[in-house]
């Protein structure tokens, strides 16, 4: 088995990928995705970090971690999220039929984030996400992103992100 390279810094701030097993689409599920807040919330509270943007797609998430100073255990804390929400995706009916097996990829994909200018890139490309999928012609009309959290903050406005089809649109009413 290759031993995969993981970048570890103290107290540093990280992207990720992670996806489901075969791409199922585990998370067009609403009772899914509060499994998953339920996972992270358990997690923060015995192993803390931030979630600096987020974004749950049907098949994947993107999200940016700050880890607490001399802590660089990302990888522990998304092995106890998965096992989590496996756990509590079984209670969830229809769901499990489904699902066969493991519901993630075994691996995840983490990126350090360097400084300011790649940290906004990433954020950017976490709200943009579901726009790039096809999902919806705006950001904000995904509901499952930290983007509503920047838009409350002011840090971005409300149309940021807006597709081209959504613009073609614009005052043919």
């Amino acid at each position: 088995m290759m031993n995969y390279r993981r970048s570890r810094v103290l107290g540093g701030t990280y992207f990720f990928t992670v996806v489901t097993a075969n791409r199922a689409p585990i998370f067009q599920s609403t009772a899914a995705v509060s499994c998953l807040r339920e996972s992270v919330r358990s997690v923060q509270r015995r192993y803390p970090f931030s979630i600096d943007a987020m974004v749950v797609l049907p098949d994947h998430i993107h999200c940016i971690w700050s880890l607490p100073d001399g802590d660089a255990e990302y990888s522990r804390r998304w092995r106890l999220i998965k096992t989590g929400l496996t756990k509590r995706v079984q209670d969830i009916p229809g769901l499990t039929r489904r699902v066969s097996g493991s519901i993630w990829q075994k691996r995840f994909w983490e990126h350090m984030v360097r400084d300011d200018l790649d940290f906004e890139r990433h954020v950017d490309y976490i709200h943009f996400n579901p726009v790039k999928h096809g999902y919806v012609s705006r950001a904000w009309d995904w509901p499952y992103s930290s983007f509503h959290r920047y838009v409350r903050e002011g840090v971005l406005p409300v149309d940021w992100a807006v597709s081209e089809a959504a613009l073609e649109g614009v005052g043919r009413e």
